[in-house]
């Protein structure tokens, strides 16, 4: 399986002027634990996550090193810590030069270079261009739905998952993180949703879609007042519709 195949391809993005402040709202508006930094002309240049605001001033958790670790360590990186624990922009505590991947880049590559740069997501890039992230939810879905004996999605697959994901992202009900995953015609749909209704509306484009067998929702529903999370029909065991 490819990058591509598997990677949310509706990115939330931030701007390094923004705040730190709008960067966690952002998180927890759209349910992820990072977002890629761009500037101006749409270039990735950095990433924000959850582990940026551990080490945080207003937490009262900043680095507590000892005098003589300070000397060792230089004044260099004394000052950057202060930046990252006190910085109120987000250029100001992202994460400078991320890794990245392209939508060719194999699953065991994209695991491969988690594990050896200790990240939890990877921006997908098609030249200068961010064209979707492949985070450690993504993988764990591809998994859990498709860790069989069976073939690798095939080209016919690629095409039924292109018409899908242009048909829903066209629309202002689309959900959050959409992951759209095809294989034999059998199509996976994830992502955050705020209105039950948007979740009939998904399923239909899917079913829409010449070469679809059958569609599996995964799709959650989050009231956005409470917080209130609620499973997607079929992961409580009782949905599945075959075309």
């Amino acid at each position: 399986m490819r990058a591509d195949q598997i990677m949310t391809s509706q990115v939330v993005t931030i701007s390094p002027e923004a705040s730190i402040v709008d960067a966690a709202n952002a998180m927890l508006q759209h349910h992820v634990s990072g977002l890629p930094v761009v500037d101006a002309d749409g270039r990735l240049i950095g990433i924000i996550s959850e582990g940026d605001f551990i080490r945080r001033a207003e937490l009262g958790t900043q680095r507590k090193r000892n005098r003589w670790l300070r000397l060792l360590l230089g004044p260099s990186t004394c000052a950057d810590d202060f930046v990252h624990e006190h910085g109120r922009k987000v250029g100001e505590v992202m994460t400078h030069h991320p890794h990245t991947i392209t939508g060719d880049t194999s699953v065991e590559t994209i695991v491969r270079t988690m594990e050896k740069h200790h990240v939890k997501r990877l921006p997908v890039m098609q030249g200068d261009r961010l064209v979707g992230i492949v985070t450690r939810k993504n993988l764990l879905r591809a998994v859990a739905e498709l860790a069989r004996q069976a073939p690798d999605p095939s080209a016919a697959d690629d095409k039924i998952r292109d018409r899908i994901i242009a048909e829903i992202e066209r629309n202002d009900w689309r959900p959050f993180g959409l992951s759209v995953v095809v294989r034999n015609g059998v199509v996976h749909l994830n992502g955050v949703i705020t209105e039950e209704s948007s979740r009939q509306a998904v399923i239909v484009v899917a079913e829409n879609v010449c070469g679809v067998k059958e569609v599996h929702d995964h799709l959650c529903w989050v009231d956005t007042m409470s917080g209130f999370y609620l499973n997607s029909p079929e992961d409580d065991r009782s949905a599945k519709k075959t075309i």
